[in-house]
């Protein structure tokens, strides 16, 4: 996706979502009926933060003409204007410092994912290590048979043309 396509995608996903939490958060019972709404709130966010950050495929004209840096700035701006809305309705909605802990728990999680993620690459590694080797360690191991082998062999033929002669 081009940056500008999705930074026009991010922020209308933003802009949505902050419309349903301002239209449900006087009725939502617990914060886990606009959460939804609040997931796709940070990826709306992420997308625009991304698509502001990503300058591939895009021409030299195209990255630095002044349109484009004003609308990633200011689209980066309104995003973080939303989200900073958003938490002030949350925390007046649902008590003081509970935006701060859905960030904190937010930001644990996406850890703990990475972990999860480096610590599989590091396995997969690992294992693509260790059947390198076991191929290695069979390539040697018919080496020295296929050796063995031809050397039984050379002594068979030569054991038999000295008993001919």
């Amino acid at each position: 996706m081009e940056p500008i396509a999705a930074t026009l995608a991010g922020i209308a996903l933003v802009q949505k979502s902050v419309e349903f939490i301002k239209s449900n958060i006087s009725t939502a019972k617990d914060i886990g009926e606009i959460a939804g709404a609040i997931d796709s709130l940070f990826a709306g966010e992420k997308q625009v933060q991304e698509a502001r950050n990503k300058k591939s495929g895009t021409g030299l004209g195209d990255q630095f003409g002044v349109d484009t840096v004003a609308k990633e700035i200011i689209d980066a701006r309104l995003a973080q204007e939303k989200l900073q809305e958003v938490a002030t309705m949350v925390d007046m909605r649902f008590g003081h410092g509970t935006w701060a802990g859905i960030l904190a728990e937010r930001q644990k999680r996406i850890q703990a994912q990475r972990e999860a993620q480096a610590k599989a690459r590091k396995e997969a590694q690992m294992r693509q290590d260790e059947l390198i080797e076991n191929i290695k360690m069979f390539v040697i191991v018919a080496g020295i048979v296929a050796l063995a082998v031809a050397i039984i062999i050379a002594m068979m033929v030569g054991v038999a043309t000295a008993t001919i002669t």
